[in-house]
This record gives C-alpha cells, sequence and structure tokens, in this order.
C-alpha cells in the first residue's frame, strides 16, 4: 500500500473524539468530536494547504526578511514567504517524522532538524499527542542535541471551527491585553499596543463579523493555575476551545482571510506560541538551548 503524500497516518480516539496525525510536519490532520469537526481538515492525499495543522518549530511565524544575528554571527534562512520576503514558521513543517511510541489514543512522532545554512544546528523535535474525554493534548519537545547553542521557539497552526459557517459568524473570547502591531503589507512587528476599545479587543466575547486579524497577542489573562483559553462559539451553540500554559506567552489568530472564495474564512488560527514573530530578531522570549538541553511547550483543543 502506498503512503498518502501527507505522510504515515495515525488515528487516535478516545471516547467521542478522534483524531488523525499527518507524519509529514507531524500534523493534526483531522480533529472530530462526535462527527463535529473542531480544526479544518485536509486531504490524505493533498499538499498540506496554508499550514493547517502543522507543527512550528524552531521558530513560530516570521523571521523578517529570514535574516537574523545570533551568537556574533549574521545568518540567512531561506525565503519561505516569497510573496512578503520572509522565513515563515520554522523548518519543520515538511519534514517526515517517525512514531516512536504509540497507542490508540496516542502517538509521539519524531524527527531530527539537521545542521543547515542559516540555522547551523541540530535539534531533536518530539511531538507527543494524547487524546482524551477532555480533547486532543499536544506537547512539543526541541531537545539540542548538537555541539553549539540554538534558538528555539515552536507553536501549532490549527484552523479552529466552532460549528456551521465560518468565522463571520463566530463569536470570540480572546482574553489578550496586548496586541503587536504590524506593518500592512508585509506584516513586520511595529510595536505592542492596547487592545481596549479597539478592532482587537475580544475579552468580552463578541462576533468576529468581518474583522480581518492576522495580529499576535500577549498580556494573556489566565486562571488560577495558569491556563489560558482562547473560545469559539458558534449560533447554534456549539463551540471550541483551545488552552495553554506560561510556556506560550503569545498566540497569534488569524481570520484565514483567502482570495479564493471557497478557502476564505473557512477556520480560525490559534497558535499559541513560546515567542512572538520575528523573535530571532528582537529576542523577546527567545529560548535559546544549550548543548543537550530541552524545552517543551504545550496546549489543548476540546470540544465546547
Amino acid at each position: 500500500m502506498s503512503i498518502p503524500i501527507s505522510g504515515t497516518h495515525f488515528g487516535l480516539t478516545a471516547g467521542d473524539y478522534h483524531a488523525t496525525i499527518a507524519s509529514v510536519g507531524a500534523s493534526l490532520r483531522t480533529l472530530e468530536f462526535d462527527g463535529r469537526p473542531l480544526v479544518v481538515p485536509f486531504s490524505a492525499d493533498e499538499v498540506r494547504p496554508a499550514f493547517r495543522g502543522a507543527t512550528l518549530a524552531p521558530w513560530p511565524n516570521r523571521v523578517v526578511d529570514g535574516r537574523y544575528t545570533f551568537d556574533g554571527t549574521e545568518r540567512q534562512l531561506a525565503l519561505t514567504e516569497p510573496g512578503r520576503g520572509h522565513a515563515l514558521h520554522g523548518l519543520a513543517t515538511w519534514l517526515d517524522f517517525t512514531a516512536i511510541d504509540r497507542s490508540p489514543s496516542s502517538v509521539t512522532l519524531s524527527a531530527t532538524i539537521e545542521a543547515q545554512d542559516g540555522y547551523p544546528h541540530r535539534v531533536e523535535v518530539a511531538v507527543a499527542f494524547e487524546l482524551d474525554e477532555d480533547g486532543l493534548h499536544t506537547t512539543v519537545t526541541g531537545t539540542n542535541t548538537g555541539t553549539t547553542p540554538a534558538p528555539w521557539g515552536t507553536g501549532p497552526h490549527p484552523y479552529l471551527v466552532a460549528g456551521e459557517g465560518r468565522v463571520d459568524d463566530w463569536t470570540l473570547d480572546l482574553p489578550a491585553d496586548k496586541v503587536l502591531t504590524v506593518t500592512e503589507d508585509r506584516l513586520i512587528p511595529a510595536g505592542l499596543a492596547d487592545v481596549m476599545g479597539g478592532p482587537f479587543d475580544f475579552r468580552a466575547a463578541r462576533p468576529i463579523a468581518d474583522t480581518f486579524v492576522d495580529h499576535a497577542f500577549t498580556g494573556l489573562r489566565r486562571d488560577a493555575d495558569g491556563t489560558a483559553t482562547v473560545s469559539l462559539l458558534a449560533p447554534e451553540g456549539t463551540g471550541v476551545a483551545m488552552t495553554w500554559d506560561a510556556a506560550c506567552p503569545w498566540v497569534q489568530v488569524h481570520t484565514a482571510d483567502r482570495d479564493v472564495p471557497e478557502l476564505n474564512r473557512l477556520g480560525l488560527a490559534v497558535e499559541p506560541m513560546t515567542c512572538p514573530p520575528d523573535a530571532y530578531n528582537s529576542g523577546t522570549d527567545l529560548i535559546v538551548l544549550e548543548p543537550g538541553e530541552s524545552a517543551a511547550a504545550g496546549w489543548t483543543i476540546r470540544a465546547l
């Protein structure tokens, strides 16, 4: 039997939840609760579109111009977002991960980012997916298996689905006090701003309507155990929530605007991140893995 173009597939089941993980990019291909999609899926024999469900490492979001200086040396990354001229979403999104642990409700996948032009470090990336009656839990661990310190950041890229309709129809609860403003043309970070009273103030849940969002948020309001929660509700009362802990002080939210009408605003990208866009240049919340050191971050998607 031939392997689908998106890689080897791993079906996970627990209670009313079912998920499918694709090995290319350690990607969340499908997630359903009682037959209801919680994320925008993609087909097994489809080249994964728009980073749906991909694991982002060793950086999430953008490195502006693909250029940064680390440990006193300037580096140039491949420009994988050619329209804006940036290096987008890391180096792991097209790696074929291998299963190193497996059960009916879980799988752990592993791949190595080898030292290369622009990123002369070797980092092992392990992605553990575990499904239970509380939803899908994902943990990404980066381990520096090389001999030099390595910059590191990570995050996921699911497009959440609340129910019937599209992004415009859903109500968003986003407990963030600050938004990272960006330039209109290239989405280059320009500075932090208060969301209060502005178009990106979703601290009190309200309909997204026609608001365009492709921004990183911080100043997250958390519950007593340090958990941040973003929730999305459809008019009929169904919904989806994503939660994460202090390992991710940032979240990118994107309304998935597309020029093709049938693809436009199908789901809301919610991407908890260990660091903001262009952290390789700003240094903000950038993790530096010393040789032999590991760092982990995790998140959960559940039905409402």
